[in-house]
């Protein structure tokens, strides 16, 4: 007599999250304000405000921009604030950093959207393969954000996981 097959997989409780569904599309785009400075080191007031004011917005139109400075300069704050008041007003998203920072942004805030108490007590899968460009940051995110309620967390698909973090 044949045994039926049993789909363990199916059975296991196993709640897979795809962060690919909550991906933040939109154009990413950045500004090193170091162009604007004198000889990319020191920043003239007028100078910079006449670069500001020269800046072509439209590049940057419904865009999630990170702003930075590339080099050693001492930057006022004021400088970053009258970038932020230029592209404020067509930006999607303006953040003071690297892309990395701004992709650490974008995450966070796609990922606070979720309701986490759909997965208090559960064994989580954090999908691991896809389409999208889902990195380091959407994977720290979701970890920080679950691990305080849910049971287990594992990385992958449920047919082969590796346990990242379980409840004691």
């Amino acid at each position: 007599m044949e045994e039926a097959f049993v789909n363990r997989v199916a059975t296991s409780g196993l709640i897979t999250l795809n962060l690919e569904q909550h991906f933040p599309f939109g154009e990413r785009n950045s500004i090193d304000i170091s162009q604007g400075l004198f000889k990319g080191l020191v920043l003239k007031e007028k100078d910079f405000r006449a670069w500001i004011k020269e800046l072509d917005i439209e590049a940057y139109t419904d865009a999630h921009v990170a702003v930075y400075c590339s080099s050693d300069a001492i930057v006022p704050t004021w400088a970053y604030m009258l970038v932020a008041t230029k592209l404020t007003p067509v930006v999607k998203t303006l953040v003071f950093g690297t892309l990395d920072t701004l992709e650490t942004v974008l995450w966070e805030q796609a990922l606070s959207k979720l309701n986490l108490e759909e997965y208090r007590d559960q064994k989580m899968v954090i999908k691991g393969c896809g389409d999208l460009p889902v990195g380091p940051a959407a994977y720290t995110a979701i970890t920080r954000l679950l691990t305080p309620i849910a049971k287990s967390i594992m990385y992958g698909e449920p047919c082969s996981t590796v346990p990242v973090f379980k409840k004691k």
